[in-house]
């Protein structure tokens, strides 16, 4: 697959198909949506809301999450606002998340039969990290938008002029739903 993409790029440059996404860092529209890695969200995403190439600072995990004040989303929002001008951020949940309900234990078996050996979760542990905790996903998509909006706002590096707004868009439809 990876070779069958590089052909495929190689195409596109050579016949300029870069030309209508040229833009520069900076997002037009001042805004930063965090969402989930979700491939049922590549396009539609973009289109529920109405966004174009260049318009935000489209960042992705597993959920949408900011599952640590220091994690990589959070570092990302924080250079968002600070280094490329962000002052709104829209955490964009969906619905029949993958990531809900997801943890250590059913990554824990996929991992072991794939050659992950238990003295390397033990190797793990002793460095500090509690995987239970870390591949934890989440029971409630409003009640995980919720914390990570809240997470978001209150760290103690995040201005308190950013607007910091939490949805759960239909997978289906792309309707918005405001989560309070």
């Amino acid at each position: 697959m990876i070779d069958q993409i590089i052909e495929f790029n190689r195409q596109f440059v050579a016949s300029k198909g870069y030309e209508p996404y040229v833009t520069d860092k900076y997002p037009d529209k001042r805004l930063a949506v965090l969402s989930c890695m979700d491939t049922r969200l590549t396009e539609l995403l973009p289109a529920a809301l109405g966004l174009k190439n260049g318009d935000a600072k489209v960042i992705k995990n597993a959920g949408g999450l900011v599952i640590s004040p220091f994690d990589s989303a959070m570092r990302s929002l924080l250079v968002a606002v600070y280094e490329l001008g962000v002052d709104q951020i829209m955490v964009v949940a969906h619905s029949n998340c993958g990531a809900c309900h997801m943890n250590f234990g059913h990554f824990r078996e996929q991992m072991l039969a794939r050659g992950v050996t238990d003295a390397t979760f033990e190797t793990i542990r002793h460095c500090g990290i509690d995987l239970d905790a870390w591949l934890e996903g989440f029971k409630d998509t409003p009640e995980s938008v919720r914390k990570t909006v809240a997470t978001i706002k209150t760290h103690p590096l995040m201005p308190g002029d950013v607007t910091v707004r939490g949805f759960i868009i239909d997978l289906v439809t792309g309707a918005l739903q405001e989560i309070q």
